[in-house]
């Protein structure tokens, strides 16, 4: 089942982000990020426990990114990240956001929900918010994908 998050959830979304920082799939985020982005936290429960995470971010009134997708190494494959990708498509769709991107190692999974490749420069928010402040700026391999939603 997805749900939004809650602040129960905070130690378990830590301990997924934390699983695929150390190997360098993504960004790691200490828990007072956590905390301060729940709101944008979606989680995916199975038997009382979380097994997937996702979160869409606004950036402006027309622009949001899906970060942070993630699901445990153990359910992967069964249609979990696609669950969660969904709903932060919808959401985005309910607050009338008009373009959802996303930064992506694998952009073949984004493109099944309709995402194509971009260029960052189309996401100026983001990179002047977020990217440079990243170790990997300069070395970034990963591949932005974007969606018109409206």
């Amino acid at each position: 089942m997805v749900r939004k998050a809650k602040v129960k959830d905070v130690p378990h979304i830590f301990q997924i982000l934390q699983q695929y920082a150390l190997q360098g799939i993504l960004l790691p985020r200490g828990l007072h990020s956590i905390y301060e982005n729940l709101r944008d936290f979606f989680v995916y429960e199975e038997n009382g426990e979380i097994i997937g995470i996702c979160s869409l971010h606004i950036y402006w009134e027309n622009l949001a990114e899906i970060k942070s997708l993630a699901v445990l190494p153990e359910h992967k494959g069964k249609g979990i990240g696609t669950t969660l990708v969904k709903e932060c498509i919808n959401e985005a769709k309910e607050l009338g956001i008009k373009k959802v991107f996303a930064l992506t190692y694998v952009p073949q999974f984004f493109e099944k929900f309709g995402f194509s490749i971009s260029d960052k420069s189309q996401f100026p928010q983001k990179v002047w918010a977020e990217c440079v402040h990243c170790v990997k700026f300069n070395e970034c391999k990963e591949v932005p994908v974007s969606l018109e939603t409206l």
